[in-house]
């Protein structure tokens, strides 16, 4: 079953007389089954538990492969070497591994991505189940007569989406909805590409499963590995670029082409850190050219440069990252759901390890980052409900955020005939659902960035996001909220402002 701390999403309340619910619980969080080489008895002084490491190294071939015979040497088996980066995927069974490989020439950060064997099942209390409503196709049928008829211009289910108009999006969508030639890699659980509303903007060839690090292309690898459950992926792509093709819902930027990059652990659904290096990688090497990143790396919801284990977690991702921007990718991130001023001067972190038994810490957030969420270069967004306020969940942080877009709200309910606060979008098997949180915000602001790459082809990541700043709506600070601190045009709870899709298709 899906879990939701690592993603951003938030529960939401079910109005009566509109949709079916589902109630989920959580599954013991663990990482699953991997390949099971044991390390040479030879390289160990005692049999440990198989885990998965990144250790980085100087990027290149040369000393790389010096680097993986020294892994070799001490006990571990490389799973895949991304030479252009220095980072490397391996799993051993040495206890001493980590301590052993960091000694070795060349390398310059390693660490465990978990806390739990590959192939052991931890258990752990993660928090209270969450709702979700989903809309069946014929209740979608039902919601659509109750909005009363969406104009000729509009999708069917359009008039319950308050988060297109709350942009712009559908001003926007008259002038221009974005070029095929601009896909948006969605980092998440996986996309059910055959959902009629994204199947004629999907990208196959720009699509993989990423778990465990090395990337699967096969035919519908990207796909989520329980639809009832791994629903998360599929919703974020519809809010990005859902078709208007007179079907259910409309995306951002309808124009543009989809991919899914699977990252999430089946049963789990944790994203480890190899998986999400893999993503960054692969999106990049296959022309995506902005990346959605609505969750955070497990196990840990802060990474702590001090500590050797996560520090090399934010090396390895952090490079991985930057390899994409590297390469002309704008990468969007969700900024968490936990109300957190993430430039306080330090925080308490009860959820992690959440992979085996979560301890209290006190910590940094100087030094202690939510990845990819606070890694330079990455755009951080912060989410608002209907009234254009921070939703209650939202992590905020002067400095920290950098633009604002709706992400739902039940607390703040929209005058529709839903009258629902979350944002309805794409769920597997041809239904649809509302979900709030950050998560949702975060594929806004993709969509508004797939429009300015359409609108400014040969612009820089870095150009893209001065634009996004640039035309993003501030309301300011709301005088009676004094977590709100900063000014009229940049301030913690909208950083630069909501995104503006209208604005991103005037040249």
């Amino acid at each position: 079953m899906a879990h939701p701390r690592s993603r951003r999403v938030r529960a939401l309340a079910v109005p009566l007389g509109l949709a079916l619910t589902a109630s989920l619980g959580f599954l013991p969080a663990a990482a699953t089954a991997a390949s099971q080489d044991a390390a040479p008895a030879a390289a160990a002084t005692a049999a440990g538990p198989q885990l998965s490491y990144v250790v980085n190294a100087t990027p290149g071939k040369a000393s790389v492969g010096k680097v993986t015979k020294a892994i070799k040497a001490a006990g571990g088996k490389v799973i895949v070497a991304h030479e252009k980066i220095g980072v490397i995927v391996v799993h051993s069974a040495n206890p001493l591994f980590a301590a052993t490989i960091r000694k070795a020439p060349g390398v310059q950060s390693a660490g465990a991505t978990r806390t739990t064997p590959l192939k052991a099942s931890a258990t752990t209390d993660v928090g209270k189940p969450q709702k979700v409503e989903r809309l069946t196709a014929d209740k979608a049928a039902k919601a659509a007569r109750v909005a009363n008829a969406a104009g000729d211009d509009k999708e069917p289910l359009e008039p319950l989406q308050w988060d297109i108009p709350a942009i712009k999006a559908d001003q926007a969508a008259k002038i221009d909805e974005g070029s095929k030639k601009v896909t948006v890699a969605v980092i998440d659980t996986g996309v059910d590409d055959t959902h009629p509303d994204l199947k004629a903007n999907f990208a196959p060839k720009q699509s993989a499963n990423c778990v465990g690090g090395v990337p699967d292309t096969s035919p519908g690898a990207w796909r989520p590995y329980d639809p009832a459950e791994d629903y998360h992926g599929t919703h974020v792509a519809g809010t990005i670029a859902a078709a208007r093709n007179g079907v259910g819902v409309a995306g951002v930027a309808p124009g543009v082409k989809l991919s899914a990059i699977k990252v999430s652990e089946p049963q789990t659904s944790l994203f480890y850190a190899e998986s999400v290096v893999c993503a960054f990688v692969f999106a990049a090497d296959h022309g995506a050219k902005v990346t959605n990143n609505s969750y955070y790396v497990d196990p840990w919801m802060f990474n702590c440069k001090d500590d050797l284990d996560q520090g090399a977690i934010v090396d390895a991702v952090g490079r991985a990252a930057k390899y994409a921007e590297n390469k002309g990718v704008v990468n969007v991130a969700a900024a968490g759901n936990s109300n957190m001023d993430l430039a306080a001067a330090q925080l308490t972190d009860t959820s992690s390890p959440n992979d085996s038994t979560p301890v209290s810490r006190t910590i940094d957030p100087k030094k202690c980052w939510d990845v990819p969420t606070q890694l330079p270069g990455t755009v951080t967004v912060a989410s608002t409900g209907v009234k254009g306020l921070k939703s209650y969940f939202s992590n905020y942080g002067n400095g920290v955020i950098d633009v604002a877009a709706p992400g739902g709200d039940s607390r703040q309910v929209p005058d529709l005939p839903a009258k629902h606060g979350g944002i309805l979008s794409t769920m597997p098997g041809g239904d649809y659902g509302y979900l709030q949180g950050t998560s949702m915000a975060s594929p806004h602001v993709a969509g508004v960035v797939a429009l300015l790459k359409s609108t400014h082809p040969k612009s820089s990541p870095q150009e893209i996001q001065w634009l996004l700043k640039m035309q993003a709506d501030n309301p300011g600070c709301p005088t009676a909220d004094k977590t709100c601190t900063g000014t009229q045009h940049v301030n913690g709870h909208y950083g630069y402002g909501i995104v503006d899709a209208l604005d991103a298709v005037k040249d």
